[in-house]
């Protein structure tokens, strides 16, 4: 069984964002992690592996840095990592990025495809369904489980306050809830193994089925009219009173903010 798990690079928001001047996101100047959803996925991958036996690919589209991600994917105990970085794929959204990583995924051999429901960094959701199209393959999204019996896949998918149960024959392709479990640490001998470990670079040229209409910043197209850093709130209104007078004033405030 071949598993190729989509990962992502995302920078930290715990130390701060920066933008570029075109509203893109400065990723070479800020603290990077490996996406929780996608990590969740990585490790249900992982799991199945240990189970039922099966080869990890770990996938990644971004700069040369997000090797980072690859190494740590395989220090967990995945067995190979493709980079896909070029020039001409920065700027992507999720239209270019999916057509991107759909023209890497067509080179592969997989049963099951597993991404992360979204990315911290954009939060859209979109491009694990939109991988799914290009490849024309069923998707299960929000998979709070996943567990695999003979060729098929079956996942619970979370749905409000419930789950639905879904099979699909693979190949097949999964988006991955970052609840769906707590990933496992790398280990010591891992960490020595994924150091030494090559990493396979693709660029441009690599990508399957792919126009240059589709990809990077130019095929992208959601166009960004602004961005920013955090807002920082002011103190707001501080007040004295007595309890009722409290009482009227903070019922009078929600009225008037139409809340009651």
């Amino acid at each position: 069984m071949k598993i190729v798990v989509c990962v992502k690079q995302v920078p930290d928001t715990k130390g701060g964002v920066k933008f570029n001047p075109d509203g893109t996101l400065d990723r070479g100047a800020m603290l990077a992690i490996m996406n929780p959803d996608d990590k969740a996925g990585l490790e249900a991958a992982l799991r199945i592996k240990d189970e039922c036996g099966a080869e990890v690919t770990v996938i990644t589209m971004g700069l040369p840095k997000a090797e980072e991600v690859l190494r740590e994917a395989i220090a967990m105990g995945a067995d190979k990592g493709i980079l896909v970085t070029d020039r001409v794929l920065g700027g992507a959204d999720t239209w270019a990025t999916s057509t991107t990583l759909a023209g890497a995924l067509r080179n592969l051999d997989y049963d099951l495809i597993i991404t992360g429901r979204q990315a911290i960094d954009g939060d859209t959701a979109q491009v694990g369904p939109q991988i799914s199209e290009h490849l024309d393959i069923p998707v299960i999204s929000y998979a709070k489980n996943i567990k695999v019996e003979g060729d098929s896949v079956i996942v619970e998918r979370q749905y409000d306050d419930r789950y639905h149960v879904l099979k699909a024959k693979m190949p097949c392709l999964v988006t991955a809830l970052s609840e769906l479990n707590e990933p496992r640490y790398m280990t010591p001998g891992g960490i020595f193994d994924a150091y030494d470990a090559e990493i396979t670079v693709w660029g441009r040229n690599d990508l399957k089925d792919v126009d240059d209409s589709n990809i990077g910043l130019k095929g992208s197209p959601t166009k960004i009219a602004k961005a920013s850093d955090k807002v920082r709130k002011g103190a707001g209104e501080k007040v004295t009173l007595e309890p009722d007078e409290a009482v009227t004033y903070i019922v009078d405030k929600l009225k008037e903010k139409h809340v009651i």
